[in-house]
């Protein structure tokens, strides 16, 4: 393809980065480095974005992520999974997705199966089935409704977050169940609200606990997530995260243990990821990372409460049990 046609295709498909700046949006400046922290995760998911969109290959694609900033690196592979997405629910898509998946994506497929849930807000629900037709994996296929859940709580904060609209009877994944997929879109939306506070620890749990009690363990989970991967807070913030959060403390953790899994999977943890793991999980992001490993369902478990449920539960109860193991 003329590197001419894959240049407009960018053009074409890649969202404006303004659309990342936090004024734009209308989200809480907690400081000027929380800004600026907040503001390169976005810009970065585009740079992942338009890098797939524009790309020939995937060896290509491979080539310009594995160059990006470590730190920002996985939310660059979540927007390339979206980009990937995008383009295989397109006509005459092709298999982007599971090609990306296959072998440069594997270390990055947490990130991957969120951002794909990127791209099913973005096109017509009759091309659902093309663009995620490699999310084959029944326990990870509920991160794309976390994916989708971010997205609608990013770009439609006003109805999502303040007005806590639910989608009712969402129709993916279609082999079920269809009870559990506003819980998984909830987690998105948890982690979303860390950006449109500021990643400020109070206006986070004010928003979180302003939605009705039986959806805050959800939010606070994704939240937790949040605050580990991408960041934004000191020692003395993430406690006063805790502590507002203190009914719902599995959940963080269980959030915190998946984005420590996520970036020791993939090499690219931070200093921030070890004192989130300490603060939220009470363990380290590896043995965090050997929690969720071990605790991962068989693809045959779950039924009613689908096997990503019951991978959250587990590593739940493990988080406890090592808590008073230690104490």
């Amino acid at each position: 393809m003329p590197a001419t046609w894959r240049a407009l295709r960018r053009r074409i498909l890649t969202p404006n980065v303004r659309e990342t700046k936090l004024d734009r949006r209308g989200f809480y400046v907690k400081s000027p480095a929380a800004r600026e922290l907040l503001e390169s995760v976005g810009e970065h998911f585009l740079t992942g974005y338009a890098i797939a969109a524009e790309a020939g290959s995937i060896a290509e694609a491979e080539y310009r992520l594995e160059n990006l900033p470590a730190e920002f690196r996985g939310f660059a592979y979540e927007g390339a999974g979206m980009a990937f997405g995008v383009r295989d629910g397109l006509p005459f898509g092709g298999h982007w997705v599971a090609d990306f998946i296959a072998e440069p994506g594997a270390r990055h497929i947490y990130m991957i199966y969120v951002g794909v849930g990127w791209a099913l807000a973005r096109l017509p629900r009759f091309r659902w089935a093309s663009a995620t037709a490699a999310l084959t994996d029944p326990v990870l296929r509920w991160l794309a409704l976390d994916g989708y859940g971010f997205h609608q709580a990013y770009f439609h904060t006003e109805r999502y977050v303040r007005g806590q609209y639910q989608d009712p009877a969402f129709p993916w994944p279609p082999e079920g169940p269809s009870s559990y997929a506003s819980r998984a879109i909830d987690q998105g939306i948890g982690r979303a609200t860390w950006f449109v506070c500021g990643a400020d620890p109070d206006r986070v749990a004010d928003q979180l606990d302003a939605f009705p009690e039986p959806r805050r363990a959800d939010l606070y989970s994704g939240a937790g997530l949040a605050a580990t991967y991408a960041g934004g807070l000191s020692k003395a913030e993430l406690w006063t995260f805790r502590g507002r959060g203190s009914a719902y403390i599995p959940q963080i953790a269980q959030g915190s243990a998946f984005a420590a899994t996520a970036r020791i999977r993939a090499a690219l943890e931070t200093p921030h990821t070890f004192l989130a793991a300490e603060m939220l999980c009470g363990t380290t992001p590896p043995e965090a990372a050997r929690i969720c490993d071990e605790a991962l369902p068989s693809p045959s478990e779950g039924g009613a409460e689908p096997a990503f449920e019951l991978w959250r539960q587990r590593i739940i109860s493990q988080l406890a049990s090592l808590q008073e193991t230690n104490t």
